[in-house]
């Protein structure tokens, strides 16, 4: 299947502190959002859709305006992807470390599922507590994942997704909530350390530090 990427690039970061959108903020020299873009390209996705804030545009992508909550930025981008494209990519700006293989990885994965996620084992205890702050039990860390982007999607499955009202919409955390709940098989794609999600000033410079070592 031809691929398109969705690139969500529409959020404030707020926890960052910055004085721009996150994906706008320069890391290792360039804005956050053209690590990614070039990733995708590395990774064989040449069409990428782009969902931004107003008064931004990302060179080498078709830009449209992100909307109120992520999955509407992803719904918005979706419609503006190439139409013979079967398979969607969707992927963060805020996570500039991915590989291009991560990519080529979640794609590969939909030949078995409708779906399929960057995730990370969970390596630390993981303890479910109460309203009051008690621990209530310890799950079980060996078949948890934390999950991340990119995401592949069958494009049929991902439409049928975002088909849920905004008010569900503003629920989801990730897109492939949205399919589970609409009864897709989401598939697991082992992410490295480095897929990391830059969130606050300490994650930035930690990416400035990786990506600048990368240029060199």
């Amino acid at each position: 299947m031809k691929a398109a990427a969705l690139l969500v690039a529409a959020g404030s970061g707020e926890r960052l502190g910055a004085d721009r959108p996150k994906a706008f903020v320069v890391v290792a020299g360039r804005p956050m959002v053209q690590w990614s873009l070039d990733a995708l390209r590395a990774g064989g996705v040449d069409d990428v859709v782009a969902a931004v804030p107003p008064g931004y545009e990302v060179a080498g992508a078709t830009c449209v305006p992100g909307g109120a909550t992520r999955s509407e930025s992803v719904r918005n981008a979706l419609r503006a992807a190439p139409a013979d494209a079967g398979a969607i990519v969707v992927h963060d700006a805020a996570r500039p470390l991915v590989e291009p293989a991560l990519f080529r990885a979640a794609l590969a994965a939909l030949a078995s599922a409708d779906g399929a996620v960057a995730a990370a084992p969970v390596a630390d205890t993981i303890k479910q507590a109460g309203p009051d702050g008690m621990v209530e039990r310890t799950l079980d860390r060996s078949r948890l994942w934390a999950v991340q982007t990119p995401q592949a999607f069958r494009r049929e499955a991902l439409e049928r997704a975002l088909a849920a009202g905004d008010e569900l919409l503003a629920q989801a955390t990730d897109d492939a909530w949205l399919l589970e709940r609409a009864g897709g098989r989401v598939a697991i794609v082992e992410a490295p350390a480095s897929n990391f999600k830059v969130t606050t000033p300490h994650d930035l410079e930690v990416a400035e530090l990786l990506l600048s070592a990368r240029r060199c």
